[in-house]
């Protein structure tokens, strides 16, 4: 059975793959408005990956032909992109990854589409919305910072489920869908949890490159999968989100491959500044 600790200079050549990622995610961010289908945003986050000498890694999975995975309102995560224009309101989550010169990068983000939004209760929608993605944002930003002091990787399920308890409201973290660890292959050993487990889990030390990613629903955890096998559709229809990042762990701290900041800025009401490897 292969390591799952890297070697100093694997982990540095992980950080290019992180920010082709962070930068395709940049210019799906720049191009959501009302209108635009997320078949569109697909296409541009490829040319950025692609333009960047990469490739679009979630096209290497089995089955799936896409460079991102959008998830709009109810549906939580793996959502397949296509030409429905989004609407003003609607919460869309993307996920991304680039390989770049062999080793990958693998993120997702939360917007809320802008503009005027129709809705009965457009204000009530708006405030739901938000809610539960900073609520999913804040979590992921507590398990990044757990990386940085943690003995066992379960430490870091254990700081997004509390983190995830002190936020307001109603909200339902994932259990069937994890974080994973990440190198020359996107989805590599071991399992992040997103929550408390017993089991202490494998020793965080340098070397440790890992995609630390909650889910949440504002509502019960309980999932559907549409009848395309793919889309993971909260089941009392509540809104949801979903945040990753790619986080390395070398002798000297932690760094964000996937945001050009290293993380600096969402870790620094943690306390946690990041060190470049």
């Amino acid at each position: 059975m292969a390591s799952i600790y890297k070697t100093p200079d694997e982990l540095r050549l992980m950080v290019p793959a992180g920010i082709l990622t962070a930068q395709a995610l940049d210019a799906v961010g720049e191009a959501i408005r009302p209108g635009i289908s997320t078949l569109e945003l697909d296409a541009i986050a490829e040319k950025v990956i692609r333009d960047g000498g990469g490739v679009p890694n979630f096209q290497l999975v089995d089955g799936y032909h896409h460079t991102v995975c959008a998830s709009v309102n109810d549906a939580i995560v793996h959502g397949i992109p296509n030409d429905t224009p989004l609407k003003a309101g609607d919460v869309v989550s993307i996920d991304c990854g680039a390989m770049l010169n062999g080793w990958n990068g693998d993120s997702a983000r939360t917007w809320i589409v802008p503009g005027e939004v129709e809705k009965q209760d457009a204000q009530g929608w708006l405030d739901e919305a938000n809610r539960v993605s900073d609520a999913t944002q804040a979590s992921m930003w507590a398990g990044v910072a757990a990386m940085a002091s943690a003995r066992h990787l379960n430490d870091i399920g254990t700081a997004i489920e509390n983190a995830t308890n002190e936020q307001p409201g109603t909200l339902g973290i994932l259990e069937n869908y994890t974080g994973h660890g990440i190198g020359r292959n996107m989805h590599e050993e071991p399992t992040v949890f997103n929550y408390r487990v017993r089991r202490r889990g494998p020793v965080v030390k340098a070397g440790l490159a890992i995609c630390i990613e909650p889910m949440l629903t504002g509502g019960s955890a309980d999932t559907l999968v549409d009848d395309d096998d793919w889309t993971v559709r909260s089941a009392d229809g509540s809104l949801a989100a979903h945040w990753e990042h790619t986080v390395i762990r070398h002798k000297d701290g932690i760094w964000v491959t996937t945001a050009e900041d290293g993380g600096a800025a969402g870790l620094a009401a943690h306390g946690v500044t990041p060190v470049a490897p």
